[in-house]
């Protein structure tokens, strides 16, 4: 009879692994949904406020990899502990800020280690369980992202509209706290061995792994067309979908308990059939755009383009939130002897496409209108979907280092 993986032990890590994933990616998009009660508290344009998640990701990719080297030889419990401390202090500095200049240092404090968080926290859930559990076990981590969305973000925009912005951010400093604490207690220490420690750490040559280089590419073209218009969401919702005001943030709960769904249901086939999702996802990822950008471009708003509308952004956010642990389990699987340094060029791929996006999208928005902007989000979608399908081994199915 087999064993199931699922142990309590199993369970519970997974469940503080998703917290920490849940704490830290709701405080990178706090500045979202705090927007206006930041520029207004700190006296600074909602502009200037925004280009925090721009420059978050810019420190993020910049940092990842040489992080990755440095704590190549750490035990992956203390290189995760090190990133909730990094992410408790940041979130401290944050919520006492007295100026804008202070509150981005302490966001550039929570970035640098952002990286490094995403490079440990899926392979250790990966060692948790036998390697044919591993796309089931990312997504189980991942689980925590889609939660900072629908209730993470939420949550902290209410309270930042209700009491100030600065208690959302001490309310993230205690919950980093919380689940460092609880990381410190229920998780193995997992020292490393084996080709990292051998070779005094980071000096496997992710650079010339020829597949992982090409799928670290795709993820920044994807990821680059996903948050071209992820930026500007709440824009798209309320002038293209036609959903105004409060209901907005239905349709943006919507969105994220699609994405928590998706991930469900895509754990399983992301063991066993690994391409076929990714070209699941990316297909409907490209024709949820490419209804918006017809959306946009006709400019009419009835019952029959409202509840088109709603359907693709369901669609948007099943299909998006879905693809990120199967990207970086693919990722890991194409260097077991090293999947944190596999994981370290994946996820500075995905801060660099989150950056080029917003950046590009702030640019259309402004100068070619929300219809174009859309559109080019399909254009790269397309692509990268044209280059996934063209792909040979991209997504074989190759064990990555299990330890139990």
């Amino acid at each position: 009879m087999r064993t199931s993986p699922w142990t309590p032990r199993v369970t519970t890590a997974l469940a503080v692994l998703a917290a920490a994933a849940f704490v830290y990616v709701t405080a990178e998009i706090m500045p979202v949904g705090a927007l206006p009660a930041i520029a207004r508290d700190l006296r600074v344009s909602e502009a200037l406020v925004g280009t925090l998640l721009a420059a978050y990701a810019l420190v993020a990719a910049v940092s990842t990899v040489p992080l990755v080297r440095w704590t190549a030889t750490w035990p992956r419990r203390r290189a995760l502990l090190f990133t909730l401390v990094s992410l408790a202090v940041s979130q401290l500095i944050s919520a006492l800020a007295p100026t804008f200049a202070v509150l981005a240092m302490g966001r550039v404090l929570c970035a640098l280690t952002h990286g490094l968080m995403w490079s440990v926290i899926a392979p250790i859930g990966v060692r948790l369980v036998p390697p044919s559990y591993a796309a089931r076990a990312t997504a189980a981590v991942y689980v925590g992202t889609g939660l900072a969305l629908v209730v993470g973000n939420p949550l902290t925009a209410a309270m930042s509209e209700l009491w100030g912005w600065r208690l959302a951010v001490g309310a993230i400093t205690a919950a980093a706290v919380a689940v460092m604490l609880a990381a410190r207690f229920t998780l193995p220490a997992m020292p490393m061995t084996g080709a990292v420690t051998d070779s005094g750490g980071g000096q496997v040559r992710h650079h010339r792994n020829r597949r992982l280089v090409m799928l670290s590419v795709l993820t920044l073209v994807g990821v680059t067309g996903h948050f071209i218009s992820y930026t500007f969401i709440v824009v798209i919702i309320r002038d293209v979908v036609g959903v105004p005001g409060p209901n907005l943030a239905w349709l943006l709960a919507a969105y994220g308990i699609a994405g928590l769904t998706a991930i469900g249901l895509m754990a399983r086939p992301g063991d066993r059939w690994p391409k076929a999702a990714i070209v699941g996802c990316l297909s409907g990822l490209a024709l949820a755009f490419g209804v918006l950008a017809a959306l946009g471009f006709g400019d009419q708003h009835t019952i029959a383009t409202l509840l088109t509308g709603v359907v693709a952004i369901v669609l948007w956010g099943a299909t998006a939130t879905a693809m990120p642990p199967l990207l970086q389990t693919a990722a890991m699987r194409h260097c077991p002897e090293d999947p944190d340094g596999a994981s370290g060029l994946y996820v500075a791929a995905f801060q660099v496409g989150i950056m080029a996006g917003s950046l590009a999208g702030g640019l259309l928005y402004q100068h070619a209108g929300i219809p174009t902007m859309i559109t080019a989000s399909a254009a790269l979608i397309a692509g990268a979907l044209v280059c996934v399908v063209v792909s040979r081994g991209l997504f074989a199915v190759r064990p990555p280092t299990s330890e139990q």
